[in-house]
């Protein structure tokens, strides 16, 4: 049975944009994977049509059947994470393994005070 695992070392889930961040992926695989990759991916989420890019990609050389690796990765300074009554930005530190395209993903929150940004908050009501 195929397991795969992802997580920030110190457990955090939110950070401020430009820092610094240790990632652990872990994999267990019922055959050879072919590779492995850690993505920094945003995603846009509500109303209307969804928006993506894969900011950083780091490849993990030789990937094993069983495996844990870790990797630095210094987070972008923008944009940052945010909800609005519209459309949300989010952040996904995703790992991918192949063959069979396995995935595993974690939200992280990325703004200026370490908290996703509230857009529509204090505003009046119509």
């Amino acid at each position: 049975m195929s397991e795969l695992k992802l997580n920030v070392a110190d457990g955090r889930m939110a950070f401020r944009p430009g820092e610094e961040i240790e990632v652990v992926a872990q994999w267990q695989l019922d055959e050879q994977p072919t590779s492995a990759e850690l993505h920094l991916v945003w995603y846009t989420h509500g109303k209307g049509d969804g928006d993506s890019g894969v900011v950083r990609t780091i490849p993990f050389d030789s990937p094993g059947i069983a495996e844990t690796r870790r990797c630095t990765l210094r987070l972008p300074k923008a944009p940052y994470s945010f909800s609005g009554k519209l459309i949300s930005l989010i952040w996904v530190l995703e790992l991918i393994v192949e063959p069979g395209a396995r995935t595993e993903r974690i939200d992280i929150t990325i703004a200026p005070r370490g908290e996703e940004i509230i857009l529509h908050q204090g505003l009046a009501s119509e």
